[in-house]
């Protein structure tokens, strides 16, 4: 309202405003807005209806309370970043990471050591202390193994990246994990992303690893990606973003059955609360568990970082949420498994309140 108008001025607006209010709800009562009407209101229905039923079934998903014996089976592992193998840290790190992970289940390491190069190959210019870290800790932790964790962006979404198409590249992966098994890792971890629901050229590189780790006596383990929360969810995606964030529950099962671990990267969810957070990751678990051989280790993983993007919300990926999703999936679904563990995500953005919650929420 401006400064300074008169009592009948204002009573003058206030009229016309009234006419004003009356003529728009007549018009949007006009017949002729009668379909479009029914359109918006259908539309909305459609974009709300599920919304809302998927939030009131993750909600009853972090419902309950989680069964005794749902807790460590000292299977679970922890991401280190590359600063342990490049020269960043020294013995008093390892002796400080020593003193955090004695009486916690964590049993494998897997240690940063690439990344890949596109064309597969792995410089030994990116691990120049491997060595002196496996055998630091392996004195300091007797009985935890170390892994090298190799990754790289693969060109399934954007032409830049590592074709696992072309065979050449998959040998030379082969030739790059040799490389760190003779470096003296216990094991090789392989993160690859965006890698889509289906994709048989993983599976065959999966299938050449698992031949020379088993040769060498040595672990074969991978980050999945989540699991369909809905039947061919991931189909959708694809023909929708051409970004499948899921994998079938079948393919997962292909890859599980390929590796000696799999790890499921339960974060990133886009969920705004705890509890449907805890109930998505409870839903994952069950799902997960269901398409894992027994004598896979299956670990899922626990959001150690805390950030706010459009696809994470730190307020509501806690790890307090996740262990508790995860120890009702197991509750539901297979209680008594033993290859079963969580995986930490990860070092360097790891608080002292996600160290207290594991130990707290996961430890007996």
């Amino acid at each position: 309202m401006r400064v300074g108008t008169t009592e009948s001025e204002r009573g003058g607006l206030r009229a016309r405003s009234r006419r004003a209010a009356a003529r728009l709800g007549r018009n949007w009562r006009h017949p002729r807005l009668k379909w479009p009407k029914r359109a918006a209101l259908a539309l909305a229905l459609i974009l709300l209806l599920p919304t809302a039923a998927a939030a009131i079934s993750l909600r009853a998903n972090y419902a309950g309370t989680p069964a005794d014996g749902t807790k460590s089976r000292t299977r679970d592992a922890f991401w280190l970043g590359h600063a342990w193998v490049d020269g960043r840290r020294t013995e008093s790190d390892v002796r400080a990471l020593a003193a955090r992970l004695r009486g916690t289940g964590i049993r494998d390491l897997y240690v940063h050591t690439g990344p890949l190069e596109h064309d597969g190959t792995l410089p030994a210019r990116r691990h120049p202390r491997a060595a002196w870290l496996i055998r630091t800790v392996h004195r300091a932790l007797p009985g935890v193994r170390v892994q090298a964790w190799l990754g790289d962006k693969l060109a399934t979404e954007t032409p830049d990246g590592m074709h696992l198409t072309d065979r050449a590249v998959r040998t030379r992966i082969l030739t790059a994990t040799a490389q760190v098994l003779d470096a003296g890792f216990n094991g090789a971890h392989f993160d690859l992303e965006p890698l889509h629901s289906g994709d048989r050229d993983y599976l065959d590189l999966l299938d050449r690893l698992r031949s020379l780790t088993r040769s060498r006596h040595a672990l074969l383990s991978v980050a999945a990606h989540q699991i369909d929360p809905l039947p061919g969810l991931h189909t959708a995606g694809s023909a929708l973003f051409d970004h499948p964030k899921y994998w079938s529950q079948s393919y997962f099962g292909q890859v599980a059955r390929r590796v000696d671990q799999i790890a499921v990267m339960s974060y990133d969810t886009g969920m705004q609360l705890p509890s449907l957070y805890g109930g998505y990751v409870a839903q994952q678990t069950a799902l997960a568990l269901e398409a894992t051989p027994e004598s896979t280790d299956l670990l899922m993983g626990m959001p150690f970082f805390r950030e706010d993007t459009f696809g994470h919300r730190g307020s509501a990926e806690t790890v307090r949420a996740a262990i508790r999703g995860a120890r009702l999936g197991l509750s539901r679904t297979d209680r008594t498994r033993e290859h079963f563990g969580l995986a930490l995500y990860v070092d360097f953005t790891a608080r002292e309140q996600d160290w207290h919650d594991y130990r707290d929420g996961w430890l007996p």
